[in-house]
């Protein structure tokens, strides 16, 4: 993996964001889709450089996993990304079916994990996302730590 520096403390979504722009013009099979949350997730440099790799699914979290599922067969990578308790623990049944049993290629990148959403309350905080998916078949779980090791592995997933 690429070693990546900064000056200032930057937040891991921001990490993710400046994975997802090289991304966009380094790899043309990576695709990104989004619950309705492009300025959480940082997604406005891929959008910029490739509007045709962008899906905005709007708050249908369980359809994107679908869709993104379905995007594999056309030989793309998928990100699918929105918050760690609609990613996870909302549509594990799609995840399920859909991504592990089938062994589809799909990045599912979440943030706010845990309860990083303090003032949004209950409905939008998760403790359970990492188990969830580590006992899916097939199933990978990253979880970086700062803004390097989130860009740097956003980047590397896409060729695993």
């Amino acid at each position: 993996m690429a070693l990546f520096t900064y000056e200032t403390k930057k937040d891991t979504r921001s990490g993710f964001g400046a994975g997802m722009e090289y991304l966009s013009q380094h790899n043309p099979k990576v695709v990104a889709l989004c619950a309705d949350l492009i300025g959480s997730l940082k997604l406005e440099g891929f959008i910029k450089n490739s509007p045709e790799r962008f899906f905005q699914t709007g708050i249908a979290e369980a359809n994107m996993i679908g869709i993104s599922a379905g995007l594999t067969l056309g030989g793309f990578i998928p990100y699918a990304t929105t918050f760690a308790n609609f990613g996870t623990g909302r549509v594990y049944d799609q995840i399920r079916q859909s991504v592990a049993y089938s062994g589809k290629n799909v990045k599912i990148c979440c943030s706010h994990a845990g309860l990083t959403l303090g003032e949004d309350g209950a409905t939008h905080q998760i403790l359970e996302d990492i188990g969830l998916m580590k006992m899916l078949p097939g199933m990978v779980v990253i979880n970086p730590c700062d803004y390097n090791q989130t860009k740097a592995a956003t980047i590397a997933i896409a060729d695993y």
